[in-house]
């Protein structure tokens, strides 16, 4: 059901019948007299493409309420304004590094605490929650070290101690997991990712269930402007048509991948969580990552993910950059790690590339 959900994910025009949503770029709205409104007043408040694409993906993710931003950052941002100064909030301790450097920003700026914690270990988050905590930051699979948390047990701790539920789901998407239906207060998507899929569209998006979450959230959004452009609602509509399709092509490639890295001397270490198309490798020292990325053929070296075309980034100077590198050494991000967001190219083709750049990488013996 789903998957016919998602192919016929648009809303149809009744008066034209049309089977893809116009994009209606008009910034302001008649009013039919004072005191009147067609439901649309200014584009920045509400406007109907993006209406469309917030109605649809509220349905999808089994919540009430979406709210599109301008990128995946200003997601995480709109989520931050209900928070306030002496707040706590435990995070993830492996995250994408750029919601690290926000994170960093809100603590110096407004004086609102971040926590990182190991959500793989229960009892000691658990002991981490304080009086002035408020909220659970998690992304489920871990960027980049791709550690799969079960979330399912926080949505009741949370529940039990008050706490805001907030789930990171960009690698998984709501096709692979819907955590408001499980149990999350609040779950946010970079769509620039999975969403959009076609690496042309920056986007992000937030959903909730709560009524009362769901007004702050509109109040939020649109007295900060982070709205979602009409034309990009409309490519995230049509990406979502082919999620399905994109995703399962993507963790296939990334398991049969993760497979036969496990026997290359090349690699001392895989890191795949079993799910999704992304997947991290750590080089044996014999071999450079230079070297690598300048002999790649087919996939991509580019600092995104989610997109038909298999990327390679190198986390240490791309998505981590701004971590200091006692925080990256911490969580194990070095000079031979590599992250890969696997496409929807033919896997040979995808394998045969990977082995003949490794091959051409070497500058030393294997230890």
């Amino acid at each position: 059901m789903k998957d016919t959900q998602l192919a016929q994910i648009t809303l149809t025009d009744d008066s034209t019948g049309a089977i893809a949503n116009p994009i209606h770029l008009s910034t302001a709205y008649k009013h039919p007299k004072l005191g009147q409104s067609t439901g649309f007043d200014y584009t920045r408040t509400k406007n109907p493409t993006r209406s469309t694409f917030e109605t649809c993906f509220a349905k999808l993710e089994h919540g009430i309420a979406s709210f599109a931003t301008s990128s995946g950052m200003s997601a995480i941002q709109l989520i931050c304004n209900l928070f306030k100064p002496h707040d706590e909030i435990l995070v993830s301790f492996d995250l994408y590094g750029g919601t690290f450097r926000l994170f960093e920003f809100y603590e110096q700026q407004y004086d609102i605490k971040f926590k990182y914690v190991d959500f793989t270990d229960y009892e000691q988050v658990e002991k981490e929650i304080t009086d002035k905590t408020v909220a659970l930051f998690i992304e489920p699979i871990s960027n980049p070290q791709m550690i799969a948390i079960d979330v399912k047990p926080y949505y009741q701790l949370c529940k039990a101690k008050g706490l805001l539920s907030i789930i990171d789901n960009t690698f998984l998407t709501p096709y692979l997991s819907t955590p408001l239906a499980e149990g999350a207060d609040i779950v946010l998507h970079s769509a620039t990712k999975y969403i959009g899929g076609h690496n042309d569209v920056l986007a992000g998006v937030v959903t909730v269930k709560d009524e009362s979450l769901a007004q702050q959230l509109f109040d939020f959004h649109n007295m900060t402007g982070a709205t979602l452009s009409p034309i990009d609602s409309y490519l995230l509509l049509r990406g979502l048509k082919t999620l399905h399709l994109r995703i399962e092509r993507a963790q296939s490639n990334a398991r049969k991948l993760a497979e036969k890295c496990q026997s290359l001397q090349a690699i001392d270490e895989v890191l795949y969580s079993g799910q999704t198309g992304m997947l991290s490798l750590r080089l044996n020292k014999a071999y450079s990552v230079a070297k690598l990325l300048e002999n790649l053929d087919i996939c991509i070296f580019a600092e995104s993910l989610g997109g038909t075309e298999t990327l390679v980034t190198f986390p240490y100077t791309q998505t981590h950059v701004d971590m200091p590198d006692a925080e990256k050494d911490k969580r194990g991000i070095d000079e031979y790690l590599i992250r890969l967001s696997l496409g929807v190219e033919n896997y040979e083709d995808i394998e045969r590339d990977i082995i003949q750049a490794l091959d051409k990488a070497q500058i030393g013996e294997i230890v």
